[in-house]
């Protein structure tokens, strides 16, 4: 069994909001896995750390860039917000962006695009690093195109067109283009930077998202006492609520709070076959130094 650290009930802690002495238990229950402990935590009602687990911690820049039937859309990172605000940096973004339409969303391909300044996105980059003085990677990029119809994309509170922290595509498949698909395709991009869903559709649900949600669903009915035949019902309908709120076309349309997406997609004679979503950090973890723990280093104490 894992050793229960102080460091590691704080980290729990911080994940989901819990108290300290349940932290402990929980990590206790789980033999040290911090995956189970925060599931044991949420059967017991004693946690929200699924809606905080995916808290936006580094910085830089997503971009986004279009042609017909295709969109890209990337994401820059760099060590603080400063650098977000540079001119130099937000022209490199969308540069990336732009390459990425070219060359596809393979990282390395990306890295050997010629730029029109005449050198490779990776040599420009490593310009940069020199020039502003700050540590930058190319985190990730996407691609998404159709045979017909639109690519559509969205920036959310946009710094200039086409770069931010949230950006989406919204692969819209139709019989032609037109000004109304595209603006379905940007309303689809401002539904996704808003409900954050994690699946297209029902069949494209993590499978181990799935089995972790049941388990602590049926934890959670069981403590209700109620027979097995009735505990099946309840888990089943939780696990309906669950699709609507991490499946896209299953989510209640947010520009008028009534319709399925997938009912305002159909009525608009189309097909949405893909969607992503980028915020700047998700899912990196930000060092976070101790100030009066380092000064007293400094000073010997």
């Amino acid at each position: 069994m894992a050793e229960i650290t102080a460091a590691l009930v704080r980290d729990l802690r911080e994940k989901t909001g819990a108290g300290m002495m349940d932290c402990k238990k929980a990590l206790t229950e789980a033999a040290g896995d911090m995956d189970a402990a925060i599931d044991w935590l949420r059967t017991k009602g004693l946690s929200q750390a699924a809606k905080k687990s995916g808290r936006v911690t580094a910085e830089g820049l997503i971009a986004v860039a279009s042609a017909p039937q295709k969109a890209s859309i990337v994401e820059i990172n760099a060590e603080t917000d400063f650098v977000g605000r540079n001119e130099a940096f937000q022209d490199f973004v969308e540069s990336v962006a732009k390459a990425a339409l070219e060359v596809g969303d393979d990282l390395e391909a990306i890295k050997q695009a010629k730029l029109p300044s005449g050198r490779t996105v990776a040599d420009e980059l490593t310009h940069l690093i020199a020039t502003i003085g700050e540590n930058m990677s190319i985190r990730r990029a996407k691609v998404l195109t159709v045979p017909s119809g639109v690519v559509a994309s969205y920036v959310h509170s946009a710094l200039r067109p086409g770069i931010g922290k949230i950006g989406v595509l919204a692969a819209v498949e139709a019989p032609s283009e037109s000004e109304a698909l595209e603006t379905l395709g940007r309303q689809i991009g401002m539904h996704v930077a808003a409900t954050r869903p994690s699946a297209l559709d029902v069949t494209s649900v993590d499978p181990e998202a799935l089995d972790r949600e049941r388990a602590v669903l049926s934890e959670q009915a069981r403590e209700s006492g109620k027979p097995e035949a009735i505990i099946e019902k309840m888990v089943e309908g939780r696990i309906r609520k669950f699709y609507e709120e991490v499946v896209l076309l299953e989510q209640i349309w947010v520009h008028d709070g009534e319709s399925r997406v997938a009912k305002v997609v159909e009525k608009a004679g189309a097909k949405l076959i893909a969607f992503e979503r980028f915020q700047l950090g998700e899912g990196i973890e930000k060092e976070e130094n101790d100030f009066a723990a380092e000064v007293a280093k400094a000073a010997g104490g």
